[in-house]
């Protein structure tokens, strides 16, 4: 076995990674010490540029019914906003559902998998694994926000990461709205997705590692209305969530992507949408042998998430803020329209001029 890329990590931003090597004529290994499918709890939305990323990747999910979700809405006690998507399509889909489809897209291009493989150790020239010697040209860390290829490489992010925490669960239940709802209390979110036609996935974001979604209902009495009597259709399952970014994405034939390269909270749903794009990009830095390349598109890449989540990381930690921000967001639909389209990849944050900020942050004070 003598493949051009060795990818560490067989979940979603690994095995784009391997599609988008593949597609540009690579050959392919994909090593996990788990086995498919893959979860991991997250709010299972698929923003435009992650669905367009899939699309260039040639992985139909339409087989698989996810729903259309149409716009974002933000609640609090006391203001509601809401704002449509207006270019691209944006999907709900389980993760363990389009995790398959991706199997199936890699596998059919020809991606040798290796499941339930430990790596013992790295070097330059190859992997020492439980299945053997595996040597490669490149090597490619997708093995998350505790990457052990990162760690080898040297490139732990500077300081610490606050972490928060992820739970999720779904409920079969007819979704009552056609976008996503994010629920927002005392530093914590609920954030609702639809993901069938008779499903919904909520999730909580939390400070509190002992706050669990049946006490966070208890804070949400619009949403425990809705779901009240609906029968669990998966067991309520959870992860840590923080903001952090590797000190570098590229180390000699090495380069990181996804929660390796750059984890961000989970209150944006902006990580696949981030990981498939950075799939794209660094395959075709690995066909030209121009790792330099995915340096920049991925710093370019990340601006945009990273801003977007220290707003909103702001919002959870400072109440009076948060309430400031979605009263003036209440108030002023039109600039609610502008920070989704940003946030959903339509504009970029320069879409905002300096003089527009400068008052936004005037009459945030004083609303």
């Amino acid at each position: 076995m003598h493949p051009d890329v060795l990818v560490i990590g067989g979940g979603p931003a690994g095995i784009a990674t391997a599609i988008a090597a593949s597609l540009k004529g690579l050959r392919v290994t994909v090593i996990d010490l788990r086995k498919p499918p893959i979860d991991k709890p997250c709010g299972e939305g698929l923003l435009p540029k992650a669905v367009a990323a899939l699309s260039q990747l040639g992985v139909d999910l339409r087989a698989v019914r996810p729903f259309p979700f149409s716009g974002f809405s933000f609640f609090d006690e006391n203001s509601f906003a809401s704002a449509r998507i207006e270019t691209g399509e944006a999907w709900g889909v389980r993760r363990t559902v389009f995790h398959r489809r991706l199997v199936d897209r890699a596998s059919d291009l020809g991606v040798t998998f290796l499941w339930a493989t430990r790596v013992i150790r790295l070097d330059s020239a190859g992997a020492q694994t439980t299945a053997g010697f595996i040597p490669y040209r490149w090597l490619v860390g997708a093995d998350g926000c505790a990457s052990t290829v990162r760690r080898s490489a040297g490139l732990e992010p500077r300081g610490g990461a606050r972490f928060r925490f992820g739970f999720r669960r779904h409920y079969e239940i007819a979704p009552w709205t056609e976008g996503v709802e994010v629920h927002w209390g005392e530093k914590c979110q609920l954030v609702i997705t639809p993901t069938g036609c008779d499903e919904v996935c909520v999730s909580l974001f939390t400070s509190n590692p002992r706050l669990r979604l049946e006490r966070a209902l208890d804070r949400f009495p619009a949403v425990a209305g809705r779901v009240a009597g609906s029968r669990p259709t998966s067991a309520e399952s959870g992860a840590v969530t923080f903001l952090s970014r590797a000190r570098a994405v590229t180390k000699g034939n090495m380069a990181l992507v996804g929660d390796a390269s750059c984890t961000v909270d989970g209150i944006a749903g902006q990580g696949l949408s981030l990981a498939f794009q950075q799939a794209i990009h660094l395959a075709e830095a690995l066909v030209c042998g121009e790792l330099a390349r995915y340096d920049a598109a991925h710093a370019r890449l990340a601006r945009t998430p990273i801003l977007i989540t220290r707003l909103l990381l702001a919002m959870n930690a400072n109440s009076r803020f948060r309430s400031k921000v979605l009263r003036l967001m209440a108030q002023r639909p039109g600039l609610f329209a502008k920070m989704i389209s940003i946030h959903t990849g339509e504009w970029s944050p320069e879409a905002l001029p300096a003089a527009e900020m400068l008052r936004l942050g005037w009459q945030v004070m004083w609303a």
